[in-house]
């Protein structure tokens, strides 16, 4: 091969408990006088509204 190494990429950790969709938009189910759905945010505790958790590097024979 000639040329330079392509660069490895590493691939991003998605969170397992959303999914990777970390920010939802939930109904109230209704509408506003205006006529618009009334919607809440509402962000993954796990992640903090990442989409990715990070990741923790343990060292074998360290004291947890």
């Amino acid at each position: 091969m000639t040329g330079p190494i392509p660069a490895t990429s590493t691939t991003a950790r998605i969170c397992p408990n959303c999914d990777g969709f970390a920010c939802v938009a939930i109904t109230l189910g209704g509408r506003d006088r205006h006529g618009h759905l009334r919607t809440i945010t509402a962000h993954c505790p796990a992640c903090n509204g990442l989409g990715a958790t990070r990741t923790r590097r343990t060292r074998e024979g360290a004291r947890v």
